[in-house]
């Protein structure tokens, strides 16, 4: 199927959960949307909230931060796993064992082989002996110091080692620090039973697809743990299309060879090219035309960079890893969605002592949207949204370069409306 770029755009937001605005509503709506995004890819940093907070307050009216721990951790509706850490359902645990074990035979194998087998052994029995444990529980001058980046003491590799290999889940975080418990006692056991390796490669695979919304599928290898080449990746993806699960898909003028999509969405791909909106994609409340939406840095929906610049013509890279000299825009900087397009970024930080977002830039793919009064207003009722969300008392807009959004802003932190 050929496609314009703009029911391009529209299919990948949409298929996100993103446009053509929120059709979720808490509680119930923060499970549909994890589902819909198939992964919620979790970081540590704060600096605004959460990586995996904005992403789902981007798509769920009245989402707070932390909402999805109640669902993974209470009600075991979702599992946190991989070395790419995300949420995944529950239900998908059998396919992700056999990641796990995929996991123990290659470098965690070397690993525990390496001098590390008597911590492992040890943590395998305080988890037995005491149900729960986490890496707090040990001083740091009481364990073995290693050099790795999952952590300083032996006890945090080993807890991390048996994770991956499938033999202790998270069950709990205290102050966002994992706390790990035998698999049994978090999963169902007939969850805890391997699924077939073809069945689970297909499943995997289409997840990815679901996930992307049309992808080449680059980097499938390091989703199935085991070698997956370009070839391969073509072979399969011709097998699925002649099955009839996936269709090829061409942008027109756009140069992104052998995208695919899922067949079952030929009908929304169908009424986009004939400018209708899905029905079940209806918003409950606004759209993304009448109030902006702050995306996550690492939103699935950005999280291909060349499709994102080609597709959206938006170069985005997220620039907290980099060295302050060769930040272009800022160390947090979050993309901005207008209608299907994404039209600026912003640098924030919450700052907690007064609960006031500062905003220390706003940049723009196209200037003229500075002195807009239809993206100002927009830009205003989604601010107030955003800081509704973060639970910020005041915004700090005086860095602001731009003035008719500045005073709309600082009009949005007077009142506390949009």
């Amino acid at each position: 199927m050929q496609i314009s770029v703009e029911v391009a755009r529209r299919y990948l937001l949409g298929r996100q959960g993103l446009w053509p605005g929120r059709r979720w509503r808490v509680p119930r709506g923060t499970e549909l949307a994890m589902r819909t995004m198939e992964h919620v890819q979790l970081d540590p940093l704060a600096i605004i909230a959460r990586a995996q907070d904005l992403a789902l307050a981007s798509r769920v009216i009245g989402y707070r931060p932390d909402d999805w721990m109640a669902l993974t951790y209470q009600r075991r509706r979702f599992f946190e796993w991989g070395g790419w850490l995300a949420l995944r359902p529950m239900d998908e645990l059998p396919h992700y064992r056999v990641l796990m074990r995929r996991e123990r035979h290659q470098w965690w194998s070397t690993w525990a082989a390496d001098g590390h087998r008597p911590a492992i052994d040890e943590m395998q029995a305080l988890l037995r002996e005491r149900g729960e444990v986490s890496n707090r529980d040990f001083a740091i001058a009481e364990r073995t110091r290693v050099n790795s980046y999952r952590g300083r003491k032996d006890s945090s590799i080993a807890l991390h080692y048996l994770w991956r290999i499938g033999e202790a889940m998270v069950t709990r975080r205290e102050r966002f620090e994992r706390v790990y418990a035998p698999s049994e006692a978090v999963a169902p056991a007939t969850l805890l039973a391997e699924a077939l390796d073809a069945e689970t490669d297909d499943f995997l695979l289409m997840k990815a697809v679901a996930a992307t919304g049309l992808t080449k599928l680059n980097g499938a290898q390091g989703s199935l743990l085991r070698p997956f080449s370009a070839r391969d990746a073509s072979a399969w993806k011709q097998r699925k299309v002649a099955e009839g699960a996936l269709i090829d898909v061409d942008i027109e003028g756009v140069k992104l060879a052998g995208l695919v999509g899922l067949a079952s969405d030929l009908p929304i791909l169908e009424a986009l090219a004939a400018g209708r909106t899905p029905r079940a994609w209806k918003p409950l409340e606004t759209t993304t035309t009448d109030e902006v939406t702050f995306l996550s840095p690492l939103d699935p929906v950005i999280h291909d960079r060349e499709r994102t610049r080609r597709v959206f013509d938006f170069d985005y890279k997220w620039e907290v890893y980099d060295k302050p000299e060769k930040r272009k825009f800022g160390y947090y900087t979050l993309p901005i969605l207008w209608g299907d397009r994404l039209v600026a970024r912003m640098d924030a930080a919450l700052d907690r002592a007064t609960m006031t977002l500062v905003v220390k830039g706003l940049w723009f793919e196209d200037e003229a949207l500075a002195t807009d009064d239809a993206f100002a207003e927009a830009m205003g009722r989604g601010t107030a949204t955003f800081l509704g969300f973060l639970g910020a008392a005041t915004l700090d807009a005086r860095r602001m370069s731009q003035p008719l959004l500045r005073k709309r802003l600082e009009a949005v932190s007077r009142d506390g409306s949009g």
